[in-house]
């Protein structure tokens, strides 16, 4: 009797330590099973979140573009500038353009350079060439070179200095063009050419006549290398 009961209590206690161990088992197979399922959810939350976060702010930059240094140095200037007078050259090689500098140093004007809408190539500037442009051009008064760049507005001066270099005695043709699209009404309008040798001419008043408006003075052939105390010179002696 006391074998049987002790093979009954031997097989009570396998059962319940069997049952123990399989409990365990269970809990750990989930833990571990829902564990990685938990971390794999948060971190798709996580890049979805930073993918919404970089589309809002790609959008803003598309909305408001960031001005650059420069061009907010540049819009201050253009807003800023008060000068009555300024300087309005074309310069085929580059000497009309540094005199029209030092005037404008001199004078703190505003300087607007003309450019050509065909520029012209060395073999365009040769006077020796019968069939080069530029003679073609200087033998017919009645031709109008295109001006690329023609957008400068004279309302705010009330002086302006013409400048560009002699050819064949007389303005390029494309000054011509200039001066009949401006109305220069109430300005003194000063002429100014730079030459090999010779001098302004009726330049100026051939000039004066096609712009059919504004004060024009005699204005004055000037040297390359003039100085700005030798321009400033010149200004009194006009005045």
């Amino acid at each position: 009797m006391k074998k049987i009961m002790l093979s009954l209590l031997a097989a009570m206690c396998m059962f319940g330590l069997t049952a123990c161990g399989s409990t365990d088992s269970s809990s750990s197979s989930t833990a571990d099973t829902s564990t990685p399922s938990q971390a794999g959810l948060q971190e798709a939350q996580e890049q979805q979140s930073a993918t919404v976060t970089e589309a809002e702010q790609s959008d803003e930059e598309k909305t408001v573009p960031e001005q650059t240094e420069e061009q907010s140095q540049n819009t201050d200037t253009e807003a800023s500038t008060g000068a009555d007078t300024i300087i309005v050259y074309f310069s085929a090689t580059g000497t009309t353009k540094g005199v029209a500098e030092r005037i404008a140093n001199v004078t703190n004007a505003d300087i607007f350079e003309l450019i050509p809408a065909e520029p012209y190539s060395d073999a365009d500037l040769d006077w020796n060439d019968s069939s080069s442009r530029t003679t073609i051009e200087m033998n017919d008064p009645d031709v109008r070179p295109a001006i690329a760049n023609d957008t400068v507005d004279l309302d705010s001066y009330t002086t302006v200095y013409i400048g560009y270099p002699i050819w064949w005695g007389d303005a390029p043709r494309m000054m011509s063009t200039f001066v009949e699209a401006h109305d220069f009404d109430g300005k003194t309008v000063i002429p100014f050419c730079t030459s090999g040798g010779s001098g302004i001419g009726r330049s100026g008043s051939n000039l004066a006549s096609q712009a059919g408006s504004g004060n024009w003075l005699e204005g004055g052939r000037l040297d390359a290398g003039i100085s700005e105390s030798e321009i400033q010179d010149w200004i009194n002696d006009m005045n």
